[in-house]
Formats: C-alpha cells, sequence, structure tokens
C-alpha cells in the first residue's frame, strides 16, 4: 500500500515538473520566434475571449491587426512611453527607482504602478492578468528574457500592438480603426495621446467615451510628449 501510494506521488511529481519544463520551453520559443515574426495573439486576449465564453457573452471577439512600427504613427510610441514609463530607452527591464518609491510608500496614498513597458508586454504577451506574488515571479524572468533577446524597438513595436485599448480592441492599428476610422499611421499627437490616456484601465476608461479626468489625462500627456522633446525623442534612441 505504502508502495504504491509512494509510486503514484513520484508519478503525479513527475506529470508536473514535464509540465513546468513544457510550458518554460514554450515560453522561451515564443521569446525566440516573437523576436522576428508578427504576434498573431497574446495570452490576455485569449484570457478576456475565454473568460467572455464562460459568461456567455458570444459576441465578444478579442480583435488585433498587427502593423510594423514603420505603419504606425510616431506621436503613438511617444505617447505609451510619456504616459507608461519614460525611462524606457534606459532601463533594461526595470524601473528601480520606480519600484523603490512604492516601496517606501510608507504613508499608503495611492500611487502608479511600477511596471515598466518591457514588464506590461512580457505580461500582456506570456501570462495571465492580475495580481500575485507568482504571476510577477515569471512576469520579472520574461522581462530578462525579452530585455536580452529583443530590441527596444521591438518590445515597444509588440507592446503597441498587443495592448488592450477597449473592450475586444487590442493595438493600435484595430483601436485606431474602431475610434477614429483611420490607420494607425495617421494618429495625431492629441488621438494618440487620448488612446494612452485609457491604458491603465481600457475596460473602464473608454477613448469612445472619454471622462473628464480621461481628458485631464490626455492633456497632461501631451505636455510630457513636448517635455520629452517631441518625436525627436524617438529618433534620439532610434524607436521609430
Amino acid at each position: 500500500m505504502k508502495k504504491h501510494k509512494a509510486g503514484r506521488f513520484i508519478r503525479i511529481k513527475s506529470l508536473i515538473i514535464k509540465f513546468i519544463l513544457g510550458i518554460t520551453a514554450l515560453w522561451v520559443a515564443g521569446i525566440a520566434v516573437f523576436a522576428f515574426l508578427p504576434v498573431p495573439f497574446s495570452a490576455v486576449m485569449v484570457e478576456r475571449q475565454v473568460g467572455a465564453w464562460l459568461h456567455g457573452d458570444f459576441d465578444y471577439v478579442a480583435h488585433s491587426d498587427w502593423v510594423s512600427m514603420d505603419n504606425i504613427s510616431p506621436w503613438m510610441a511617444l505617447a505609451v512611453i510619456a504616459a507608461e514609463d519614460q525611462t524606457f530607452p534606459k532601463h533594461w527591464g526595470f524601473d528601480v527607482g520606480a519600484i523603490q518609491r512604492v516601496l517606501d510608500n510608507s504613508s499608503g496614498e495611492r500611487m502608479r504602478g511600477a511596471s515598466t513597458l518591457s514588464q506590461q508586454t512580457a505580461k500582456n504577451l506570456f501570462l495571465w492578468d492580475g495580481r500575485s506574488w507568482i504571476r510577477k515571479g515569471l512576469e520579472a524572468g520574461m522581462t530578462v528574457g525579452i530585455e536580452t533577446v529583443w530590441t527596444k524597438r521591438r518590445i515597444l513595436t509588440v507592446y503597441l500592438n498587443i495592448a488592450e485599448l477597449g473592450p475586444g480592441v487590442f493595438g493600435v492599428e484595430a483601436a485606431a480603426q474602431r475610434y477614429f476610422h483611420k490607420p494607425a499611421s495617421r494618429l495625431s499627437i492629441a488621438e494618440a495621446a487620448l488612446l494612452a490616456a485609457v491604458l491603465p484601465n481600457p475596460i473602464r476608461f473608454r477613448a469612445d467615451a472619454p471622462s473628464a479626468y480621461v481628458r485631464q489625462r490626455q492633456q497632461w500627456i501631451m505636455r510630457q510628449m513636448r517635455q520629452l522633446g517631441g518625436t525627436g525623442f524617438l529618433n534620439r534612441y532610434q524607436l521609430q
């Protein structure tokens, strides 16, 4: 009886190890492949689609249209950097200063998270939404992987193509077509800033019906874009 239980435990342990190694191999392969090839869908897109089906919403469709950086307005690239991660060209995947400020926030005051564009790209592409130490740990490992293999321009390209920008709307091309009836290559500074303004919570904040808060955030992002030096900022770091 004891031998039977021990044997079953060993088999279960072996299956768990094989599963973990298999998932890890898929993640490593994904980092290598998507350094060059377009991303057809992300883990968050799958999560949203399956979640909609499980809730009986069969009209929901997680939609994205891949475009290269050459077909994305430089204002859009600058807007997400200004809004989400102004140290993006310089850090190695993690904003140590922002992390320290969050850790030092003993007053309980609400602060923005310290996730960089690299971390958000890793999470959106390979992991699930939500908050947990397990996911954050996996996210950190993925971030190191893409920062090692991909260029900054590639990270930004993938981020712009898979970021959630509304219910079922993923990527700047789908968002530009849905909200402004134009391709992402023709987005103006104001339109780009508006899309970036909804990024903290694209389900609550709507680009097609912006609240006063979203409009205020849009104006703040536009000021930050100008303070960074406009699209010359992208040229300086070879991001355009």
